[in-house]
């Protein structure tokens, strides 16, 4: 790691405006910031969702991988034309959503967020990275993004549903059937 923060406020952000990691400033408020932003909120409630498993838990070792993924994938947004996040890593998704979902029942009806905590946690992080998607694809329509971390978060949310039915399963639990009301 080449420089190391010592001093953690540099007032240089005081005028509405942050660095990025190539030199630039850019306004807080910016379609490039609020997906970083996002992208950091996906990372911290996936930490909180680790924090609620056991630690030899498999899905725990799973989570902390994507937890370095995310963090590249914020890098990567920070140094404008960089790519960090290649199809590998979406391949790596799909292939760990196949092996989780090759456990469960076929799916026939709507699930709602719930049947334990950690299943529920994990729906909340799943709807924070589809926001984090959003945001990517909100910048791409005015800048150029590597799409490969567009398909990340899409893969991601997709696992992330398929872990919270695993997680809600679990030790006999079960999942929330949406019930139409008529």
């Amino acid at each position: 790691m080449g420089h190391r923060l010592s001093k953690i406020y540099t007032r240089t952000g005081d005028d509405g405006t942050t660095g990025l990691s190539d030199g630039s400033r850019v306004r807080k408020d910016c379609a490039r910031m609020h997906t970083i932003g996002a992208i950091d909120e996906t990372n911290s409630l996936l930490g909180l969702l680790i924090a609620e498993l056991e630690a030899q838990d498999p899905l725990a070792a799973v989570f902390t991988a994507i937890q370095h993924d995310l963090f590249d994938l914020g890098g990567e947004l920070s140094i404008p034309g960089a790519a960090m996040v290649g199809a590998g890593r979406v391949t790596w998704l799909e292939e760990r959503t196949d092996e989780l979902n090759a456990e469960l029942p076929p799916l026939k009806n709507f699930i709602l967020p719930g049947g334990s905590r950690a299943a529920a946690i994990c729906h909340l992080v799943r709807t924070v990275c589809r926001r984090a998607e959003r945001e990517m694809v909100s910048l791409a329509a005015t800048e150029t993004v590597n799409a490969d971390g567009a398909h990340f978060l899409n893969r991601l949310s997709d696992l992330l549903f398929v872990a919270a039915r695993v997680i809600a399963r679990r030790n006999g639990g079960q999942e929330v059937l949406w019930q139409q009301r008529k």
